[in-house]
């Protein structure tokens, strides 16, 4: 997926055409953010049940998620961002009107560019959109980079929760920003 960062890219709204390229960046983010804290049998089988084509069918045809894709004007997906109605956590429970930021991976050849702030932003103004007057996410405790970006953004920590990768328990910070 090695794209200049120079490109432009497009945000658009995913399709089930784009599940293969999702799924593969996916894989890779993620295998590229976690995999040195977890066993590889570990890595396999969250990726195995997050990451695999139908899992990525599963979300973009999932009529309480919207998937964002940023696409190049060649076609290659380089990032894609995911908003969910529905899911719970208990440290928001109490908060009214949320919807949770469940993903933002760009590719690292897109690093740096803003892509990232950008799928953000378009998640932000598409909760606004569809009334929401709060929006949360889990980042990882150990990711400082993206602790960091939410931060930029807006986003403050109010509690943590703890996230399975392939049975191995790592503690996410739940982020929340009023929109």
């Amino acid at each position: 997926m090695a794209v200049s960062p120079a490109v432009p890219t497009k945000l658009r709204p995913a399709t089930s055409q784009d599940a293969s390229q999702i799924s593969k960046l996916g894989a890779l983010v993620f295998s590229t953010t976690f995999g040195h804290s977890v066993t590889p049998t570990q890595l396999q089988s969250y990726l195995d049940e997050s990451y695999s084509i139908e899992a990525t069918i599963k979300d973009i045809s999932d009529p309480n998620k919207d998937m964002v894709v940023a696409e190049t004007d060649e076609g290659a997906v380089v990032g894609f961002a995911l908003l969910t109605r529905g899911s719970t956590e208990p440290c928001v429970e109490d908060i009214p009107d949320k919807v949770e930021l469940q993903r933002i991976y760009v590719d690292t050849s897109c690093h740096g560019t803003g892509l990232g702030k950008r799928l953000a932003l378009k998640l932000e103004r598409m909760a606004r959109e569809q009334g929401f007057k709060h929006i949360w996410l889990g980042v990882w405790e150990d990711n400082h980079t993206a602790q960091k970006f939410y931060e930029r953004l807006g986003y403050k920590v109010v509690g943590d929760h703890d996230f399975d990768i392939g049975g191995d328990i790592q503690t996410d910070h739940i982020m929340i920003k009023v929109l």
